[in-house]
């Protein structure tokens, strides 16, 4: 089923309600081009939480070369987590600029700062945290100053009953530090560092 046909079946409307795993992966293969893209995207901004949750929610099942052509749109991104009040909107951003590369001259200090704060908000959701703390990790595994730094917020997090989830990311992140402090220690250049995405 490709995008036309299911324009004329008014996709706004089928969005308002809740699509099935099978119905978002044949969304997500009709997408031929970028225009159709662009039309989704605009939809993540709808005034209906149920469109703009389930859009989002596509965005996430998007292959890797797909997936892609929302790297123009990291900064929007960005913006909008920092402000989105709503939970399930938060952490499906958080997902999607996960799947990003995060380029060492292009790091954004509010949201680094952003992301670090919401490791120990025992107030958010615990996925949102555990986003927030692999998130933080790829902004930060270019210098050792800050990876020292992540490893405080980690240290913290001991303090607390985590969820599985959460749990597991610390467990992800603390290897990571460790190899990374590692090889800064040897002497390698950060172009040298292996990086090793979740």
């Amino acid at each position: 089923m490709n995008l036309a046909i299911l324009l004329k079946m008014n996709f706004k409307e089928k969005l308002l309600h809740r699509l099935s795993l099978h119905e978002v992966q044949d969304i997500t293969s009709s997408y031929e081009s970028d225009a159709d893209k662009e039309a989704l995207y605009a939809l993540t901004f709808d005034a209906s939480p149920r469109v703009s949750v389930n859009a989002l929610w596509i965005f996430t099942h998007f292959d890797d070369l797909n997936n892609a052509w929302l790297y123009r749109y990291q900064d929007d991104l960005i913006n909008r987590v920092m402000k989105e009040t709503d939970v399930s909107k938060r952490r499906l951003i958080l997902s999607l600029l996960l799947r990003q590369p995060f380029e060492e001259e292009k790091l954004r200090a509010d949201f680094l700062d952003y992301c670090v704060h919401n490791i120990t908000a025992c107030s958010q959701p615990y996925a949102v945290r555990a986003y927030c703390l692999k998130l933080a990790y790829e902004q930060m595994r270019f210098y050792a100053e800050l990876l020292a730094e992540l490893q405080t917020a980690l240290e913290m997090l001991a303090q607390e009953p985590l969820s599985p989830g959460l749990a597991s990311a610390k467990r992800q992140i603390e290897k990571k530090i460790k190899f990374q402090l590692k090889r800064f220690k040897g002497g390698s250049k950060n172009s040298d560092l292996k990086i090793q995405k979740f």
